[in-house]
């Protein structure tokens, strides 16, 4: 039988029959990836392997012990299964590129010293770190499909699924893990944000560095205000505690801070970065961030049609404005703005603020306004107006943290603001809060 007719390819024809792209090698890769990456401003920059985690035991092992704290997500089976192996993000993942991005910024003057202003982490200061980087990532996907003429599967993570993207920042040479759990690099120091785009494409690796730089150092271990910090363990892990960090209790944690935790968070209303402060390679290498998105955000002006509110009602001239700004704003502005639905949407707009959740940021907000407030002299009055308003929010959360921040004060208002709010709270665990408030404050002043 004879078969279809073949063109002559040789006469000019054109083969009408498809033949992909031949895939480039992995060097070509490699050095095209980076050259894009830092061309989005990510550096440094480093290429792995997608292989499975060499610390899915260590994961599994903290998850079990409870130091998860009620970060649920990262307990669930699923989720474990993933972060212990990469490819199971993306079956067809030959290599992980790992790219860093500088976020640090020189706190006010004055702060944190300043206990009447509150502090909120490096990181959450400007615009939401997950979709800078994740357009810049993006963008660097689509850069190399560009440049080969072909599609390209691929991945990309920014702290926003199952993946373990510090071990996968050290085994592509971008730092060790510190004793602060912190991935660090040795000329840069550990304030970056690391993103991650997975490939089905292969690329030549990097080598890890090779050692842990911290020696016998103990800074962050030391200067930790709660403990959460726990050395290393058998193997060389770093160890957290993640239940006992200021991190975790002002943003993962979605119930009542434990009360003898409160005073030792200081001003810090927003995450933590003492364990970085007082890290000798932040000290002698952090350098200002490139990336203006990150840079903190001034106070804003109120939106239109949107009318002032606060612990002095609408209109007055106390009110603060609904967006008090990022850089290290007055507690009680921070307060009177976090009392308000219209105030908490403009202050955490594009902001990864917003992860607290309005009554989870006002919560902290008032265990600042009574570290900061307990045992003044004198306290000031419009501190005191504040966290009496807040006694009356509808979030049961925020009204026992008020509470216990009026407790801290002695002073006849507070006290005051404290019995009315008893003789109507409904709410057992506020009532709590507040009982245990009027036995520890002490009228002796009005």
């Amino acid at each position: 039988m004879k078969g279809p007719a073949t063109p002559d390819f040789r006469s000019g024809e054109e083969d009408p029959t498809p033949h992909p792209a031949p895939h480039p090698a992995p060097q070509e890769v490699a050095a095209r990836l980076k050259a894009l990456a830092r061309g989005e401003g990510f550096d440094p920059v480093g290429i792995t392997l997608p292989s499975p985690s060499r610390h899915s035991g260590f994961l599994r092992g903290w998850v079990e012990e409870g130091r998860h704290g009620t970060m649920d997500y990262l307990a669930r089976p699923d989720a474990l299964e993933r972060r212990g192996d990469p490819r199971r993000s993306l079956p067809v993942a030959r290599s992980a590129l790992v790219v860093a991005h500088e976020y640090f910024q020189e706190d006010p003057e004055g702060v944190p010293g300043d206990p009447s202003r509150g502090v909120i982490a490096r990181y959450a200061r400007g615009r939401d770190y997950h979709r800078v980087v994740k357009k810049g990532l993006d963008r660097v996907h689509r850069g190399l499909e560009e440049e080969l003429g072909r599609s390209v599967a691929g991945r990309s993570y920014v702290d926003t699924g199952p993946l373990l993207e510090r071990e996968l920042g050290e085994r592509a040479g971008l730092g060790w893990f510190g004793r602060n759990t912190m991935l660090i690099h040795p000329r840069r120091g550990s304030y970056f944000f690391l993103g991650v785009l997975l490939l089905e494409l292969e690329a030549e690796v990097d080598e890890p560095l090779g050692r842990d730089h911290c020696g016998s150092c103990r800074a962050c271990l030391d200067a930790c205000p709660t403990g959460a910090l726990l050395g290393r363990d058998a193997d060389g892990a770093p160890v957290m505690d993640a239940t006992l960090c200021i991190s975790y209790l002002t943003i993962e944690n979605r119930g009542p801070i434990p009360r003898e935790l409160r005073p030792l968070m200081g001003n810090r209303v927003y995450g933590c970065d003492i364990c970085q402060e007082v890290c000798p390679f932040n000290v002698k290498f952090a350098e200002e961030a490139v990336e203006s998105g990150y840079a903190a955000r001034g106070p804003g002006e109120r939106p239109v049609g949107v009318e002032a509110s606060g612990p002095a009602g609408p209109g007055s001239e106390s009110a603060a404005p609904l967006h008090p700004g990022t850089d290290a704003p007055s507690l009680v502005d921070l307060l009177s703005m976090a009392l308000s639905e219209e105030g908490w949407e403009s202050f955490s707009r594009g902001s990864a603020i917003r992860r607290a959740g309005r009554a989870g940021f006002a919560r902290n907000v008032c265990v600042a306004l009574g570290n900061w407030l307990s045992g003044k002299e004198e306290p000031p009055s419009e501190a005191v107006r504040v966290l009496a308003a807040a006694l009356s929010d509808p979030e049961s959360l925020v009204r026992g943290h008020a509470a216990w921040a009026l407790g801290r004060i002695s002073s006849a208002a507070a006290r005051s603001a404290l019995e009315r709010r008893a003789s109507v709270e409904e709410d057992p665990w506020v009532r709590s809060e507040i009982i245990s408030a009027l036995e520890e404050s002490t009228p002796t002043r009005k």
